[in-house]
């Protein structure tokens, strides 16, 4: 694929015309789904035409390589939003809670302790999601579906917080479509308004299944550079 601002643009442009189709399909609307362009790992002219084409949420699996793309972006674009949607280790929170707007992938105890200090440290108070291991891979981070209920009562007890999404990765061998019906089932029942699911190869899927936002990395960008 071209590395050009119209070339991304156009695959842009195509995406959200796939969610809008997929959105109508299910009775919903397509403003409804957010956008999240998978950035890790892209180079910086890519991260240039993505911005200058309009995208302004992104998504980044690892703190520090997000620090060193938008820490001197962010005074550019007021709108910007950045999410973590990669594993988040404890000592890493309060770069994370100071960095990102959203992060999508609480888990555990531990990093709730480890997120609410850090709110309390820096002030900030970026939006949650838990992330769920549909698939219950051992391999996998994530919640397990039978110990969700438990772990949002105690985020909401004992840490005070409010939760926004639910977030989940099906396994690669399995059909999609099953892990996003149940995460939107899990959603429903524990009162979560927000889904984040779907990535490239399956985001309409996710869409027709309710996912509030896609996370869309190789199908708008274009591949990433294998070294």
């Amino acid at each position: 694929m071209t590395d050009s601002v119209n070339e991304f643009a156009a695959r842009r442009n195509d995406i959200l015309k796939r969610i809008a189709a997929a959105a109508k399909a299910a009775d919903r609307l397509a403003a409804d789904v957010a956008l999240v362009g998978v950035s890790k790992k892209q180079p910086d002219t890519r991260i240039e035409h993505a911005l200058a084409a309009g995208q302004r949420v992104f998504g980044e699996n690892r703190v520090q390589e997000a620090q060193a793309r938008w820490d001197g972006r962010r005074a550019d674009y007021a709108d910007l939003e950045l999410r973590l949607i990669g594993p988040l280790q404890t000592n890493k929170a309060q770069d994370a809670v100071a960095l990102f707007d959203v992060i999508e992938t609480l888990d555990r105890p531990k990093l709730a302790k480890a997120l609410k200090a850090a709110m309390e440290k820096t002030g900030r108070t970026p939006r949650l999601y838990v992330q769920v291991n549909t698939g219950e891979e051992d391999q996998k981070a994530g919640i397990a579906p039978p110990d969700l209920a438990g772990f949002l009562t105690s985020l909401r007890e004992d840490f005070g917080f409010q939760i926004e999404g639910l977030m989940c990765i099906p396994p690669v061998e399995d059909p999609a479509g099953p892990h996003f019906a149940l995460l939107a089932d899990l959603a429903a029942a524990n009162g979560i308004e927000k889904l984040s699911m779907g990535m490239s190869g399956d985001y309409e899927t996710a869409v027709k299944f309710g996912a509030t936002s896609v996370r869309v990395g190789s199908a708008l960008f274009g591949e990433r550079p294998s070294a």
